[in-house]
């Protein structure tokens, strides 16, 4: 434990955290939109998918338990990373010119915590049903239809996955580098896998939205 504790303290391991719970969290982000995608297979096939995942609540609480301990977890080495680099920069640059940071790299320090608010607003939305209009607790299909009716809503939706699509472009972009699988003349693939996948995340959560205002989905 003092050998992790070290490790931790150092960069290169609140990196390898940041690398190994960001890695768990986007597999949560896929599966849930995979599964949210049921809305277009009609009312039966989205509930019938909800209530499958109550069937067992112990697992389910511990599936939800390992996710706020990954989330945790990131938020506090990514804010620590934060820290000590401003602490190595104490005073900024007259003139900034960014050779090599992409425009994701440059604002994960923002699309971090705004999606991190984003993820409370969508539980007390959708989860809890607090700031839902019209919240049935057996009908999901209904939260997704009346509460992506509002249009304001919707809006608001499509642009945390806009920022979420920034934060998982640059997060498995680098994710490769942190856990050492990476290589210059592999640059390219990394960047086109981390594109595609930061493209089907925020096409595919973007598409429910956009379906139910367009009246595709009602």
């Amino acid at each position: 434990m003092q050998a992790l504790a070290r490790y931790y303290r150092s960069t290169l391991g609140k990196k390898f955290v940041m690398a190994v719970t960001g890695g768990i969290l986007f597999a949560f982000v896929l599966l849930h939109m995979v599964g949210n995608l049921q809305v277009f297979l009609g009312r039966e096939q989205l509930n019938s998918y909800a209530r499958l995942l109550r069937v067992e609540p112990l697992l389910l609480w511990a599936a939800r338990l390992v996710l706020l301990a990954c989330v945790g977890v990131h938020i506090v080495a990514a804010v620590q990373l934060t820290l000590h680099d401003w602490s190595m920069r104490p005073v900024g640059y007259a003139r900034r010119r960014y050779r090599s940071a992409t425009y994701a790299a440059r604002t994960m320090v923002w699309s971090g915590p705004i999606i991190a608010a984003f993820v409370i607003y969508h539980l007390l939305h959708f989860t809890f049903g607090t700031l839902h209009p019209s919240f049935v607790a057996d009908d999901v299909y209904h939260n997704v239809v009346a509460g992506f009716s509002v249009w304001y809503v919707s809006a608001f939706y499509v642009l945390a996955q806009l920022l979420l699509g920034l934060h998982l472009y640059h997060g498995m972009w680098s994710l490769f580098q942190t856990l050492g699988v990476s290589h210059a003349s592999h640059d390219a693939m990394r960047r086109t896998f981390a594109s595609a996948v930061a493209f089907l995340i925020v096409a595919g959560n973007c598409s429910i939205p956009v379906a139910v205002l367009a009246g595709l989905v009602r």
